[in-house]
């Protein structure tokens, strides 16, 4: 059996972290290779700090993988270097920007807080692998967590910062977060304990209509509150991309519980009428809407009054420009998208300097990511692991969709920040506890089962034998 598979094997560890250190050390060389080629770009010289940078990198994914081996030993050998891999590709994009950003708006930089972020995030993670013995107490603090994750949603409501026109930060002294960040995990866990208690209720068959088995009221009755919950973060925070997240978590969630094709109906309905509802209705996402349709309008004479960025139109010239191999590391002029080249428009980035197979690459780094969660939750040998293990996956699937479709035009834009590439200490903490649960899941999942104890007679008989 090869050593990314799934199942679970006797002796199948070593191999499985020999496999992830040799991968580890193609993502460190990866991200020097690209710190080295920015430098290269900036003023023609090899970065004086490579021999540091080197070191610092490859000391803190060598600490990792010795934690990984130490404490989650059966772990899936990919998940951990897709992570430092799209985390080092952040750190040299934000490298990248920070050159033009301080000659063109002489703006500080960004990426040494990234790194200090990134840090936290990743003991964060390593401490999750040490202290939580098994994914499945977190069961029973699933009204903890749903508790904990409705007044983080709710919150910057009520204490929030109105920041370009959305209401998702909330700001202490000097120290700012998203909230919105880390409900999702929140969301997840209790998602997954509830759905596991009442999965069977939730797949009864109800009435037919249309060919559709439509859940009966009594059970369509959560999906009615979470629908009804997205829809006032929405309208009160006017953060698009978080209602979306949660909802679409649900749904999914629900669908992998019951596998009843009727929620996931219901659900895209109800999804469908409410973004109907609010966007002709509430100004900001209304603007976004308008926005997403006409790009081009700001240029216009006069400007109409739904339009008060350039993104988007300076996005589809960043990709336009890129072509299919890109202009190369630091020869892109994606500063001038301003602060949001640092956030979710990070992506036009990578479609500018490293084209369109450069995007595809990032995509599909991201894609295996993914797919190594649902993997980890189809291994998982309890129904709470599996849903868990399917909302992370999820969850993430969902950010990098939300954040890719709005900045490449396919949906209206979102306001995330993009995992691991986007700045941002809230985004950074909050996907290396995603990772860290995903690897003590895929450990508890890949770990051989112990051998039956022998019976009386059994043992008897090995007495016996010659």
């Amino acid at each position: 059996m090869g050593a990314g598979d799934g199942t679970p094997v006797r002796g199948g560890a070593p191999r499985a972290r020999g496999a992830e250190l040799l991968l580890l050390g193609f993502a460190v060389v990866l991200t020097l290779c690209g710190y080295a080629c920015v430098g290269l770009a900036a003023d023609g010289s090899v970065p004086g700090d490579l021999v540091w940078y080197a070191a610092g990198f490859s000391a803190v994914a060598g600490a990792a993988h010795l934690a990984v081996r130490r404490f989650a030993p059966y772990a899936d050998p990919l998940i951990l270097p897709l992570a430092v891999a799209l985390s080092g590709l952040g750190l040299i994009l934000l490298h990248r920007l920070d050159i033009s950003y301080a000659i063109r708006w002489h703006a500080p930089a960004a990426e040494p807080n990234q790194l200090m972020w990134s840090g936290i995030g990743l003991a964060v993670c390593l401490a999750i692998l040490v202290f939580l013995k098994d994914h499945r107490h977190l069961q029973r603090y699933m009204y903890v967590m749903i508790f904990g994750a409705l007044v983080l949603l709710m919150a910057p409501a009520f204490f929030g910062q109105d920041s370009y026109g959305a209401k998702r930060w909330i700001r202490l002294g000097a120290l700012s977060f998203q909230p919105g960040e880390f409900v999702k995990i929140g969301i997840a866990v209790f998602f997954a304990g509830y759905l596991t208690l009442h999965k069977d209720a939730l797949a009864l068959a109800s009435r037919r209509v249309m060919g559709f088995y439509l859940p009966r009221g009594r059970q369509f009755g959560p999906i009615a509150a979470v629908w009804l919950l997205s829809l006032l973060v929405l309208v009160f925070e006017r953060d698009l991309g978080t209602s979306l997240i949660f909802f679409g978590l649900f749904v999914i969630m629900l669908y992998a519980a019951t596998e009843r094709g009727s929620w996931v109906v219901s659900g895209l309905l109800m999804f469908a009428v409410g973004a109907a509802v609010v966007g002709s209705l509430e100004p900001h996402v209304k603007g976004r809407v308008y926005a997403w349709l006409h790009p081009m309008s700001y240029y216009d004479t006069p400007r109409p009054p739904g339009i008060v960025s350039d993104q988007s139109a300076q996005a589809l010239f960043s990709f336009g420009s890129g072509g299919v191999l890109g202009t190369g590391l630091g020869h892109g002029h994606s500063d001038l998208i301003k602060f949001a080249g640092r956030s979710d428009f990070i992506l036009t980035s990578v479609g500018e300097e490293l084209g369109l197979a450069g995007m595809m690459a990032v995509l599909l780094l991201y894609a295996l990511l993914v797919e190594r969660g649902l993997r980890t939750a189809l291994g998982a040998r309890d129904a709470f692991g599996k849903l868990l293990a399917t909302g992370l996956a999820t969850a993430l699937a969902l950010q990098v969709f939300v954040v890719g479709g709005g900045v490449t035009g396919l949906i209206p834009l979102t306001g995330k920040a993009l995992p691991f590439l986007a700045s941002g200490g809230s985004s950074q903490v909050a996907t290396w506890v995603l990772i860290g649960l995903l690897l003590k899941i895929s450990d508890s999942a890949r770990r051989p089962e112990p051998e039956p104890a022998l019976g009386v007679d059994e043992q008897a008989t090995q007495l016996i034998r010659p």
